[in-house]
C-alpha cells in the first residue's frame, strides 16, 4: 500500500480556519490552535444571535408600534386586542412599517381597532 503524506490535506483545513478567523485580533487570527478555539467560539455567537435578533427586532416593532397608538390614544396591549376582536391579523413587522411610512393607513387600522373595543377599554 502506498504512503500518504497529509500535508495537503492539513494546510488546506489549517487555511479554511485561518479565514474564518479574518478580522480577529492578536494571536487569534494567525496561530492555529487559537484561531481554531475562536472560530469554533464565533460560530456559537453566531448561531445563538441568530436567534436572538428575532427577539431584537420584535421588541423594535413593539416600541414603535406603542409610540404610534399613544399618540391616537391607545396602549399597545389595548391596541393589540382591539386588533383580535376586529378579526384584523397584520404583524407587528407591517403595523410598525404602517406607521412609520403610511400614518394615514394605521390611523386607520387604529379607528377599527379601538371601534372593536368596549367603550370603558377606550376612554380609560
Amino acid at each position: 500500500m502506498a504512503r500518504v503524506k497529509r500535508g495537503v490535506t492539513s494546510h488546506a483545513k489549517h487555511k479554511k480556519v485561518l479565514d474564518a478567523a479574518k478580522g480577529f485580533r492578536g494571536r487569534r487570527k494567525n496561530t492555529i490552535r487559537t484561531a481554531k478555539a475562536a472560530v469554533d467560539k464565533s460560530m456559537q455567537y453566531a448561531y445563538r444571535d441568530r436567534k436572538n435578533r428575532k427577539r431584537t427586532f420584535r421588541a423594535l416593532w413593539i416600541q414603535r408600534v406603542n409610540a404610534a397608538v399613544r399618540e391616537l390614544g391607545l396602549t399597545y396591549s389595548r391596541f393589540i386586542n382591539g386588533l383580535a376582536l376586529a378579526g384584523i391579523t397584520v404583524d407587528r413587522k407591517v403595523l410598525s412599517e404602517l406607521a412609520i411610512h403610511e400614518p394615514e393607513a394605521f390611523k386607520a387600522i387604529v379607528e377599527q381597532a379601538k371601534k372593536a373595543l368596549p367603550a370603558e377599554a377606550v376612554a380609560a
